[in-house]
């Protein structure tokens, strides 16, 4: 086993908990939201665990995306849908979903009440996930399972 190996299945691995973190926060957040329940040490942990792994992920990614023989600078990167995909647009669409997931929970520790809290943390985190789901329909990587 190489380190493009070991990286690629760790970033695999990690997205599983990525995703039922994210998922968990955005549930908790519409609930709390609509049902105008307090905000709780629960919900704060789980929000900052989504933050966590989420920077993890991008982490692993960045590794990744140095070691991936799909990652190539040339004059034919954005001639090529699969090396642009791997070069350009994921890492791009991943980084813009991270800022999102970053500025939600920093505007959610500074909101006064529990609703606002709740609101921002849906709002910030559903549109992540929309940008993951994006950029991996974009690049017809599997939702389950590992990609190239």
């Amino acid at each position: 086993m190489n380190a493009y190996t070991i990286f690629k299945y760790a970033h695999s691995g990690l997205r599983y908990i990525v995703a039922i973190l994210l998922l968990l926060a955005i549930i908790q957040s519409l609930a709390g939201w609509f049902g105008k329940k307090a905000y709780t040490e629960g919900n704060r942990k789980v929000n900052l665990f989504a933050m966590i792994s989420a920077h993890t992920q991008l982490l692993f990614g960045l590794v990744l995306y140095f070691l991936s023989p799909f990652v190539q600078f040339s004059a034919n990167t954005m001639k090529d849908a699969t090396t642009r995909y791997w070069t350009v647009e994921h890492i791009t669409m991943m980084i813009a979903a991270l800022v999102f997931i970053t500025i939600g929970h920093a505007k959610s520790k500074r909101a006064n009440t529990a609703e606002a809290k709740h609101k921002t943390i849906a709002i910030f985190y559903i549109l992540a996930v929309v940008i993951i789901v994006v950029a991996l329909s974009a690049g017809h990587v599997p939702l389950l399972g590992t990609s190239a």
